[in-house]
């Protein structure tokens, strides 16, 4: 399967390494695109070395061809993963803008694709009436969700928002139906 695997601004972005990892071991192709705020947790270039493919993180990427990365990206893809999904990556997909690569490959994509995604950010940003909105939306549209965890947040608070598991993700069912 061909993942396209999105990586978006939060402190669990370093947990997309063994999920990215874990895919490739059960024969995957991944393609990492990350937003410009997952490099502050994690470099491209842990991707691209745990994927063997280049990693995209800005429209700039996309100079090396005369195709638009995002679109073939788009084009090519079995599956978007998005894991840790921000609430702006949440906010950007509810509203259709592509203000990153990452946000113009799921506006791109057909509608056929599957959307598997996974949150993570702080427990009030999650309950927030405006992320809990865009979810809603996003679920209307089609997308799936793995709900983030509970326990111990990076920001010192305990409750929802930790990203699931990387064992939850790989079990559910677009991905397991692969292998």
């Amino acid at each position: 399967m061909n993942i396209v695997l999105g990586i978006s601004g939060s402190i669990a972005a370093y947990k997309a390494a063994d999920l990215a990892s874990q895919l490739v071991k059960q024969g995957h192709e991944v393609h990492v695109v990350m937003t410009q705020s997952a490099t502050e947790f994690i470099t491209p270039l842990t991707f691209q070395t745990l994927t063997r493919q280049p990693v995209l993180v800005s429209l700039e990427d996309e100079k090396q061809s005369w195709k638009p990365g995002h679109i073939h990206l788009a084009d090519a893809a079995d599956l978007l993963l998005v894991a840790p999904a921000s609430a702006n990556t949440l906010g950007q997909f509810a509203n259709g803008l592509a203000a990153d690569p990452l946000a113009s490959i799921y506006l791109a994509l057909t509608r056929d694709t599957p959307v598997l995604i996974a949150p993570a950010m702080n427990g009030k940003m999650w309950l927030h009436p405006a992320t809990q909105r865009n979810v809603d939306r996003l679920v209307a549209d089609g997308c799936h969700l793995i709900s983030p965890a509970e326990g111990d947040l990076a920001c010192g608070y305990q409750g929802i928002g930790r990203l699931a598991a990387v064992e939850e993700i790989l079990s559910h069912p677009l991905l397991a139906a692969a292998r």
